[in-house]
């Protein structure tokens, strides 16, 4: 057997044995390693049990995206708004079998930045700040795929509606009223030279 099989067969092992530890019930062995756990888990292999009873969406999300650069005299340049969700949801719409990367990405990651913080955008732990980095970076790399030039920072733009209950059976449809639109300006994040 090669090296590169050995390698990868001992990676798939721990990879199966960090996952276990991460559903299974509470125990010292993923209560002492916790941190380790979580940093392997989180945010790309997370687990949850959706599949078997999902929560519907009460809201839809409009992410959007925004660019500043320094222009040669100094001054501040910031670009128009580009809608990523707009990005996803045509990558969805005539692809018969759609990725899960592209129906999920931006959304479980906004999703995830929303519990971690809440409303005041400040980071109270690792997780906060690694989540923040995330979607920066899916941000800066979804920008950098459409728009050519450089920029020093992004700021997101989530525009969030309230998706109205349906009737009950046998009522009268209500008129259709505008639902409530909730709109969140997060701050801007500095790009790094290396991207991240």
């Amino acid at each position: 057997m090669g090296i590169g099989m050995t390698l990868c067969l001992a990676l798939s092992l721990v990879h199966v044995l960090l996952v276990f530890l991460h559903v299974a019930p509470s125990n010292q062995i993923s209560q002492r390693y916790s941190k380790q756990i979580s940093a392997w888990v989180y945010p790309l292999f997370e687990q949850n049990w959706r599949l078997f009873a999902p929560d519907p969406e009460s809201v839809t999300r409009q992410i959007s995206v925004r660019t500043m650069r320094t222009s040669t005299g100094g001054t501040p340049e910031v670009s128009d708004w580009f809608d990523l969700s707009a990005v996803d949801d045509s990558a969805v719409k005539h692809n018969v079998v759609p990725s899960h990367t592209t129906q999920n990405m931006l959304r479980r990651g906004w999703t995830a930045y929303l519990e971690a913080y809440g409303t005041d955008d400040q980071p109270h732990s690792e997780r906060a700040v690694m989540l923040q980095k995330y979607l920066r970076n899916i941000a800066v790399q979804r920008v950098a795929a459409h728009r050519p030039g450089t920029f020093e920072a992004v700021q997101l733009r989530v525009i969030t509606r309230q998706i109205a209950a349906p009737p009950a059976a046998g009522t009268p449809r209500p008129n259709a009223s505008t639902p409530p639109v909730d709109t969140r300006y997060l701050p801007w994040w500095k790009v790094e030279p290396n991207g991240n």
